[in-house]
């Protein structure tokens, strides 16, 4: 496997369907170090309504703070429409995230849009991102199964990967929103995307919610992905589907690669720190394992 690139969503995704509001001040202390642990990107939060989702009713406000700071890692924010686009360039937000559901019930759930609708809407608000000079990503939600509707035809998921790769854009994330993959369906669908353009970025974006996350996980990365997207703790779930479970925990992920001495640059101390200080604000256990039993101490390389 080629080095793997660490996309923390936990300030988002992690975040988002919690009852309990996170302090700005509190969220700005796991992101500075979650960001400066040598993950690759932070996903500092989502430019929604504030009164829909009051977990993200800050989100201005931190990356105005964070942009007056300097971190390794890039931050990102996920953008739904052409208004929340306007926040997200005023705001000089580096890498700008963008996506569409292959599920006509989760895309009307979660936008008000069918999906093929919701595809020429969000394709032109990435290329109004790009035209702007920002780094944008675009992901396929509900690629692997739909909480509503099941199973989601194959077809139609590599047709929306197809429209973005027509619009040139080719960092692409596959979402299993619903947490319905299996790892030869996740095999399957990266080296589908690989094999319509070889210089797609492909991204794996895992849920946990039937017990197969890490296994999806290695096996997208076998396939050729280029970045996972995680959560600490575990913590995260979309609000928007049928029944919303965790990510991969970062700290486990990051504590799998070690074992076989990759991403080492990564301080896995530092995440599992930032997971304690979650699960404590939170007042509950995460379904992350690492940051309970401790890492395994040195690497096996085979």
């Amino acid at each position: 496997m080629n080095p793997i690139l660490i996309h923390e969503v936990g300030p988002r995704d992690g975040l988002q369907a919690e009852a309990v509001v996170v302090p700005t001040a509190v969220k700005l202390d796991w992101i500075r170090r979650v960001a400066d642990s040598g993950v690759d990107i932070v996903q500092v939060g989502s430019f929604v309504r504030g009164d829909r989702m009051p977990q993200m009713a800050d989100t201005d406000e931190l990356f105005r703070t964070l942009a007056k700071e300097a971190h390794d890692a890039v931050l990102s924010g996920l953008v739904l429409n052409e208004k929340g686009l306007e926040r997200a360039l005023e705001l000089g937000v580096p890498l700008i995230c963008l996506g569409v559901s292959a599920s006509e019930t989760h895309s009307r759930k979660n936008t008000g849009m069918g999906t093929e609708d919701a595809v020429r809407h969000i394709i032109a608000t990435a290329l109004e991102a790009r035209q702007a000079g920002r780094k944008v990503q675009v992901s396929v939600q509900s690629a692997f199964g739909c909480g509503f509707e099941g199973t989601i035809d194959e077809a139609r998921v590599m047709g929306v990967v197809t429209a973005y790769l027509e619009a040139g854009l080719t960092s692409i994330s596959l979402a299993d929103t619903a947490g319905h993959a299996h790892p030869a369906q996740v095999r399957r669908y990266v080296q589908k995307v690989l094999a319509l353009d070889p210089a797609v970025e492909v991204i794996a974006h895992i849920h946990d919610t039937y017990g197969l996350g890490m296994a999806n996980v290695y096996a997208a990365m076998e396939a050729g992905a280029r970045s996972i997207e995680t959560s600490f703790g575990g913590l995260g779930g979309c609000p928007f589907t049928k029944v919303a479970a965790g990510n991969v925990a970062t700290e486990d992920l990051v504590h799998g690669l070690q074992r076989v001495g990759q991403r080492m640059d990564i301080d896995l101390a530092a995440l599992i720190g930032v997971t304690n200080d979650v699960a404590a604000h939170l007042g509950r256990e995460l379904p992350g394992r690492v940051y309970k039993t401790g890492p395994i101490r040195g690497t096996e390389m085979s």
